[in-house]
């Protein structure tokens, strides 16, 4: 509950946000909502929307995505794609 707040402007929106999450939990079990929310936090979903299309689409179940956190090398080499031997040195 900690992102969600975090990432809305005023705190009322978060309260709200976090209030109908938990209100997910009267409708789903206990356990798909916490896999729901852990996925939501993997992709940085930090909304009411995100958990609630997770477990409507029963993405909860289903492996979590691997996410890549830096970036291939090799995969940024491209012609248009200008090193730091292009710019002069001071």
């Amino acid at each position: 509950m900690g992102k969600v707040m975090e990432s809305r402007k005023h705190p009322e929106q978060g309260y709200r946000s976090c209030l109908g999450i938990l209100r997910l939990g009267k409708r789903y079990t206990p356990e798909r909502l916490e896999n729901a929310c852990h996925r939501a936090l993997t992709i940085q979903g930090y909304s009411y929307k995100s958990v609630r299309s997770i477990l409507e689409r029963s993405l909860d179940t289903q492996p979590l995505p691997v996410i890549d956190q830096v970036p291939d090398p090799v995969a940024t080499r491209h012609e248009n794609i200008r090193g730091p031997d292009y710019y002069p040195s001071e």
